[in-house]
């Protein structure tokens, strides 16, 4: 809504018109809505009792005139002295001698011609704004008092509050009715200066703009939107949020998901010592996540050759052996005579030993003799 600030009416009397000199007196100056200064002044006159005048006299191009009057009637204004018949509207040349007339840019017009080629015209019945009337200015255009009305119910706006949309003014109340946008919420208009919350291309009055499930103002909180509600922290994680399967707590932000169930980070740790596995290898067991040392010392087989815990490492995990419940890391699996890998060869067990061809061999020939 917009309060306009109307131009102070002008006040103009008429002089009183007396035999001899005449002097003028501004009465008020204002700008004319397009860049100029108008003045309005009367004249005064004065007679040979105020005393003999000898002066140079003006004519009105600006030119002082040759021509010197000791006696007989002249005129004095816009502080320059003047033949009474060369002090004339600079538009139609009428004498203004004891006459009221408007000065523009350093020129006089009489009222007539004022009014006829400088005066606004009113935007709403397209006539002159008389210098005797209040001009009303907004934007560039003007009014006279009478004329600024609504538009659509022919209110008058003078010191009222007023929109302006398409080249029209409104009152309050018509401008709400036709332009105002409505709330999301209760349907009702945004009035002026209502403060208005905005998301996602919808608005609500601030007292509208509420929890979906506790009804409470969210104003300048933290909210929640899920498909077309919206919901404070509380009551989405009540309803909504994502919890931990070991602790139940409500996960604000990252965790990770094991088995298709959502874990705080620091809560997806080793079963026996506690340590966190997230970004690390781990082993399960029974469903339960353990770090690799504590699965190797619980439930891994012993290597039969380095006597180490039997783990799964780097991304292909790790080779062993298995034969008659014993066990052997990949390249643990040597023969124990001649120490030739043979995890890609036969072999032959003789008790704890375990040969390749050639060293059974041996063993036998010397176990022959």
């Amino acid at each position: 809504m917009t309060e306009i600030e109307p131009k102070k009416s002008i006040s103009i009397k008429k002089s009183k018109k007396v035999k001899k000199v005449t002097i003028d007196e501004t009465l008020t100056s204002f700008d004319d809505g397009r860049g100029g200064k108008v003045t309005i002044t009367q004249v005064k006159s004065y007679g040979p009792e105020d005393g003999p005048i000898i002066t140079e006299i003006n004519d009105m191009n600006g030119d002082i005139n040759d021509e010197l009057i000791f006696s007989g009637e002249y005129t004095k204004a816009m502080a320059k002295d003047w033949h009474s018949g060369h002090f004339c509207c600079w538009q139609c040349d009428g004498s203004l001698t004891g006459l009221r007339y408007v000065l523009r840019e350093e020129h006089p017009f009489c009222v007539k011609c004022f009014e006829q080629i400088h005066a606004n015209v009113c935007e709403e019945c397209t006539k002159p704004i008389g210098i005797d009337t209040r001009d009303l200015a907004y934007k560039e255009k003007h009014w006279h008092e009478t004329c600024f009305l609504c538009h659509t119910c022919k209110k008058s706006l003078v010191d009222q509050m007023f929109g302006s949309k398409t080249e029209r003014i409104y009152c309050a109340d018509c401008y709400d009715v036709e332009f105002a946008s409505h709330c999301d919420g209760c349907g009702e208009i945004f009035k002026a200066g209502t403060k208005k919350m905005e998301y996602k291309g919808k608005q609500w009055h601030e007292t509208c703009f509420t929890c979906f499930k506790c009804q409470a103002p969210i104003g300048n909180k933290t909210f929640i939107p899920r498909e077309n509600d919206i919901f404070c922290t509380d009551c989405f994680e009540t309803k909504y949020a994502t919890r931990c399967i070991k602790c139940s707590e409500v996960i604000s932000n990252g965790g990770l998901t094991y088995k298709g169930e959502p874990w705080h980070k620091e809560c997806f740790a080793c079963t026996a010592c506690g340590t966190a596995l997230a970004g690390v290898k781990f082993s399960v067991r029974e469903d339960k996540p353990y770090c690799q040392t504590c699965y190797g010392d619980l439930y891994a087989p012993k290597c039969c050759g380095c006597l180490k815990p039997i783990v799964a490492k780097g991304v292909g995990g790790t080779k062993f052996i298995t034969f008659e419940d014993r066990h052997w890391h990949d390249d643990c699996f040597l023969c124990t005579g001649c120490q030739t890998p043979l995890a890609t060869k036969g072999f032959i067990t003789d008790g704890p030993d375990v040969l390749c061809a050639e060293c059974a061999k041996s063993k036998l020939q010397i176990s022959g003799h």
